[in-house]
């Protein structure tokens, strides 16, 4: 009888240290493999928000088309601008900043939200940050329906560029997924990080080229171009930049990818080392 538990023992594997980059791999594996229950919640959460309202989730499409058209045309007014160019610069340039903004803004209460499920269905903690992540990418397709209106209406100089939005979009989802697991571990713990994420997000909306054009600026020359490459130290930048401009057909710039490909790998070590030392912690701090 000792040998047959002995053997049973061998056999079986060793479990991992609690604190351990396996244990972090296996969370965000199993959590991808639980896509159906993350994929069917995100979607009930768009579902939820719109619950006998006539029009349902069109009202996305809706508030962001009156939003962006309202934005472009003021600021088409303010800067001089040409409105055929403008207004869709202005409307790719909302879409993509939508979908960073929910992933930081919601990113940082991803955990707090989930409270009762994370202390009654035993799952890994990244099941919750998929599924807010898959909500944003839900928000960004009804978005897409404005840009479509913009390139039928307006009818910007389209390319193969186009294409790249596409690896473009990928990085931003990659990107909004290591936002969610740090900010809302890290949010978890300290409860003042949610509203100062907030005010921080609407900060950042005026730093960041949506409603003014970055290229016009740096074309003035002289102390204003010197000025404006300040806006390089904006990461929102080049995220925006590396979807919106193949989406108006404008030239590829290198330096926008090399940009975005590197905080994505910094990030992404970083939230491994927090789902290393802190996933098993969330539980308790919720």
């Amino acid at each position: 009888m000792q040998d047959i538990s002995s053997a049973v023992e061998e056999a079986e594997p060793p479990l991992a240290p609690s604190r351990s980059f396996r244990r972090a791999f296996n969370d965000l594996t199993q959590g991808w493999q639980q896509r159906t229950l993350w994929g069917y919640l995100g979607w009930q959460d768009i579902r939820q928000r719109y619950r006998r309202s006539v029009l349902g989730p069109l009202w996305i499409t809706i508030s962001m088309g009156v939003t962006a058209v309202a934005l472009g045309l003021l600021y088409s007014q303010l800067f001089d601008q040409e409105l055929r160019f403008f207004l869709p610069y202005v409307t790719t340039g909302l879409i993509v900043w939508s979908f960073i903004a929910g992933c930081v803004e919601r990113g940082a209460e991803v955990f707090i939200e989930n409270e009762g499920l994370i202390r009654h269905l035993p799952a890994p903690v990244s099941v919750h940050v998929f599924r807010l992540v898959w909500r944003q990418i839900l928000f960004f397709l009804h978005n897409l329906a404005v840009y479509l209106v913009m390139i039928a209406i307006f009818r910007p100089p389209l390319s193969w560029h186009l294409l790249l939005a596409v690896p473009g979009f990928a990085l931003l989802v990659l990107n909004g997924t290591w936002i969610g697991l740090v900010a809302g571990i890290v949010s978890t713990r300290f409860r003042d990080l949610p509203p100062v994420t907030q005010s921080l997000i609407q900060l950042l909306f005026f730093m960041t080229p949506i409603v003014w054009v970055y290229d016009d600026l740096l074309a003035k020359g002289g102390r204003i171009a010197e000025r404006a490459r300040f806006a390089e130290f904006n990461p929102f930048l080049h995220f925006i930049e590396i979807i919106r401009r193949p989406m108006l057909g404008q030239s590829f710039e290198a330096r926008y990818w090399i940009v975005t490909g590197i905080i994505t790998g910094l990030g992404w070590l970083l939230a491994l080392l927090f789902l290393r030392n802190y996933r098993a912690r969330v539980s308790y701090w919720v």
